[in-house]
């Protein structure tokens, strides 16, 4: 029988500072989000972010908490509630960090008798740190706990037109009416070096104004492209003109390079330059969290503010809309039927 593991980021299980501290150290810990030797990382995460960082971050999460939990959490079950509605394969869910882990949601599937699964991971564009490393952990699993399950994995979304659609759609029903001076496409941001650790061409990633516009085997795995790609589309679908928008990389960590460019940087640039109103919004996700809620909502509302900016509109992500629920439940109902490439080619 076939079933379905949702995946998404993670959470902590509380805004305690203890829960905060374990989640980020197994966040942190991971070597495909802070690819350097492991006693590199344990220096730098173990030895210097987790003395500080714990109480900083335990502070931004009361700031976005609900009542019922985590938003990501409680936003991630709403749509997996959505899914099983409309399909009869099973449909688990599971976090690639925190308690609600990979072998609990297979387990969970196995349990009811599933042998083959379609993991879903919540993200439109490939990245190692995201897509790459739920990838490799369900792997591990699977070779230690469930070597008599088949996986596959449903590959990056980011330009197929049934999310196209309902991410351009997503963003209309905010702007339209909205008199707004520039709409600014935010996305997760990643070092520079991820780029070409995962260009499959060994020579095709110069992250410069070409690589990323000129066709190659290495977008399969590029996430700036595919960012980048997103943004093109969703213009495209939208008609919007030239210099009302434009894209930006969030969330840096350390001295290294990371893409460019910044999205808070950017956020004051336009202020100063006299943008007045400003919508945002953050196609790296599908659903809202920590980054989007207090980086974007919050910290990108204060910096607009303090340079001038009026008024500051942040687009929610897809989260568990009605659209949305019935694309990812498409593909995997066509899944079903058929192998995961066809069903969303």
């Amino acid at each position: 029988m076939k079933g379905v593991l949702l995946v998404n980021l993670g959470s902590p299980d509380s805004t305690n500072p203890k829960d905060v501290k374990r989640y980020l150290d197994e966040f942190l810990m991971d070597p495909r989000v802070i690819d350097v030797p492991r006693w590199a990382r344990i220096l730098l995460v173990r030895g210097i972010i987790l003395n500080t960082r714990p109480k900083q971050s335990a502070a931004a999460y009361k700031k976005i908490w609900w009542e019922e939990g985590s938003p990501l959490i409680v936003i991630s079950e709403r749509l997996q509630k959505k899914i099983q509605q409309k399909t009869t394969l099973p449909i688990a869910l599971a976090m690639r960090y925190g308690s609600m882990t990979l072998k609990k949601g297979l387990q969970e599937l196995v349990d009811k008798g599933v042998d083959e699964v379609l993991v879903v991971p919540l993200y439109p564009q490939f990245a190692m740190a995201t897509t790459e490393t739920i990838e490799v952990a369900i792997e591990a699993l699977q070779k230690k706990y469930f070597p008599q399950l088949e996986i596959s994995s449903l590959p990056a979304f980011y330009n197929k037109p049934e999310y196209i659609e309902v991410l351009s759609k997503s963003i209309s029903e905010t702007i339209q009416g909205l008199d707004y001076d520039h709409l600014l496409f935010s996305y997760h941001g990643v070092p520079e070096r991820h780029i070409r650790k995962r260009d499959i061409t060994k020579s095709h990633c110069k992250i410069d104004k070409t690589c990323c516009v000129t066709p190659s085997p290495a977008h399969q795995f590029c996430y700036r492209h595919q960012c980048l790609e997103t943004t093109r589309l969703v213009v495209e679908k939208l008609n919007l003109k030239a210099g009302t928008y434009s894209t930006s990389f969030q969330s840096r960590l350390g001295f290294d390079p990371w893409l460019q460019p910044y999205t808070d940087r950017t956020i004051e640039r336009l202020g100063k330059a006299g943008i007045k109103k400003m919508a945002i919004v953050t196609p790296a996700f599908v659903s809202d969290c920590l980054e989007t809620l207090e980086e974007i909502a919050m910290e990108g509302a204060e910096i607009f503010h303090e340079v001038g900016g009026k008024e500051f509109t942040t687009i929610p992500c897809l989260n568990d809309r009605d659209d949305w629920a019935e694309v990812l439940t498409g593909w995997i109902d066509r899944w079903r039927i058929v192998d995961i490439k066809s069903a969303i080619a």
